[in-house]
């Protein structure tokens, strides 16, 4: 495990390394603070809050809400919370949005695409940290020649934009050169795998797909439905969506009225990170984003009996470790 680790995060998540992964569309206010008042950290792109004068409303409530939960809790604090920033030309917010980080101290600041030293520095200014998204080594590389604070090593499984890569390979490779923060994507979907994500070198696991069908989180019913009906086999890996390569629910791709056994290649000139370009089907508000842990997910309900039945899990597979 990295030593490098921010101090606010290694003793927040001590019991349970967690961080939940902003899920477009679906991750909201109410999602976030259950997920941070149940010891993970909660987060949401900033994209999700719409019109832009939004996120200024959910910023103000997030942070008020968890200092007050502080204050009533001091001897369980909540987890901090993150926002996920697009870093890409075709993010027209991306300055306004990290202003409103500013202005609210976000504790955690996750980049995506690019990792611009711009918003590096502004995050770094007040104290906040700086977590990017990697599917490589040359990504990796890149992104710490920017200054971030750590990886999220995005590995084959994971829902959503995801890279190819064995977790066992990439996470190897990356503590090469890296002993910093390093949090670990691709099909986490319960407790032993928390655990798993920690043996190979990670120091959180990123987990996004577990929360999708929960009460809180604002997603549409059929879609919360198809997670807890599909399995690993019902995932399909395409870059067709936004021209990024991603792991989508097959029977989403059918109901769109595509053959998901027999997809075209993107056009890469033609992304759309906001919803989907290449076909009339959007993603992610048609084809709906899913990791190969989906068939780990029996039920929905609300996220505290999520994170409380993870964590069980998660201490029943320290225990037999140590028998």
């Amino acid at each position: 495990m990295g030593e490098q680790l921010p101090v606010d995060l290694r003793q927040r998540l001590k019991d349970f390394p967690v961080i939940g992964a902003p899920l477009f569309i679906i991750s909201n206010p109410d999602l976030v603070l259950a997920q941070c008042k149940n010891g993970v950290v909660g987060s949401f792109p900033a994209l999700n809050a719409r019109p832009e004068a939004t996120l200024d409303e959910w910023l103000a409530r997030i942070t008020e809400e968890l200092a007050a939960y502080n204050e009533a809790n001091p001897d369980k604090p909540a987890a901090p919370f993150a926002v996920n920033q697009i870093c890409h030309p075709s993010n027209n917010r991306l300055e306004h949005d990290v202003e409103m980080c500013v202005k609210y101290r976000v504790p955690v600041v996750i980049t995506s695409l690019n990792p611009p030293k711009e918003v590096v520095q502004a995050v770094h200014a007040y104290g906040g940290i700086i977590m990017h998204d990697i599917i490589s080594i040359r990504h990796a590389q890149k992104a710490l020649e920017q200054g971030v604070d750590g990886l999220i090593c995005v590995a084959a499984g994971a829902g959503g934009h995801a890279g190819m890569l064995s977790p066992f390979a990439l996470i190897r490779e990356i503590r090469s050169f890296f002993d910093g923060p390093v949090a670990l994507s691709g099909a986490i979907s319960y407790g032993d795998a928390v655990l798993a994500a920690q043996a190979m070198g990670a120091d959180f696991a990123y987990i996004g797909t577990r929360f999708i069908a929960t009460e809180e989180a604002q997603a549409d019913p059929a879609y919360k439905q198809m997670i807890v009906d599909s399995a690993a086999k019902d995932v399909v890996y395409t870059n067709l969506f936004t021209g990024v390569a991603g792991n989508y629910l097959s029977k989403s791709v059918e109901k769109a009225g595509l053959d998901p056994n027999d997809l075209p290649s993107a056009d890469k000139s033609a992304m759309n990170f906001g919803s989907g370009g290449n076909t009339k089907a959007k993603a992610w508000r048609d084809i709906w984003g899913a990791g190969q842990g989906v068939g780990n997910i029996a039920d929905a309900g609300p996220v505290a009996d999520v994170i409380n039945t993870m964590k069980a899990e998660y201490a029943a597979a320290r225990a037999r470790l140590v028998a």
